[in-house]
């Protein structure tokens, strides 16, 4: 194995998957930002779920939101909860009502009418996800996919998509928690930035 090659190829090719992104996935970027801070402005929240490392981008990204991504915005936390960061809870319904139905029971105790849910699966056919947003639909709250390639099964499944363009999972995760950031940002500005 070519080291340097390896190296000088994987950035190239992450460098023109966020070029991709840039071209394909802008307007669902806006979408998706617009309806989770519809959803701050009515007092509702954000869920998460993933596997994996989109667990650790649930994670990641709810933890910008509760603090804060940008340190030259003073505001109050918003409500984000990751639903991949209890073992507890992850363990018991993996045991007792199988792992396919443990993103849906949280947020069937968690969900509201109007709360919103982030949904991310690099291939869109993960079965507790697309439970997940089963459960989301049937208590009217609105979904947002972060997928890869074709987008799977769930690309028809959430209000809104966006479908990192590429079938390399390392690049896809790589975009989630690109986009994530900017959604973050656009959210922290708009609703306490500087007017």
């Amino acid at each position: 194995m070519d080291k340097t090659k390896f190296i000088i190829d994987s950035l190239t090719e992450s460098s023109e998957t966020k070029l991709k992104i840039l071209k394909e996935c802008s307007d669902d970027i806006l979408s998706a930002s617009e309806l989770i801070i519809d959803a701050f402005r009515n007092g509702n929240k954000l869920l998460l779920c993933g596997n994996g490392g989109s667990a650790a981008d649930c994670q990641h990204i709810a933890a910008e939101l509760v603090i804060r991504l940008s340190h030259k915005i003073k505001r109050p936390a918003l409500p984000a909860i990751s639903l991949t960061t209890d073992t507890s809870y992850l363990t018991a319904g993996g045991n007792d009502i199988g792992f396919e139905n443990v993103f849906a029971r949280g947020v069937e105790g968690l969900g509201n009418i109007g709360d919103a849910l982030i949904a991310i699966s690099t291939s869109g056919n993960s079965e507790n996800i697309i439970k997940a947003v089963q459960m989301a639909k049937s208590k009217v709250m609105k979904t947002i996919g972060f997928l890869g390639g074709n987008g799977g099964k769930l690309k028809s499944l959430v209000d809104h998509s966006i479908i990192i363009p590429s079938s390399n999972v390392q690049r896809i995760q790589e975009g989630h928690i690109t986009v994530a950031h900017i959604i973050c940002e656009i959210i922290e500005e708009e609703l306490y930035g500087v007017k």
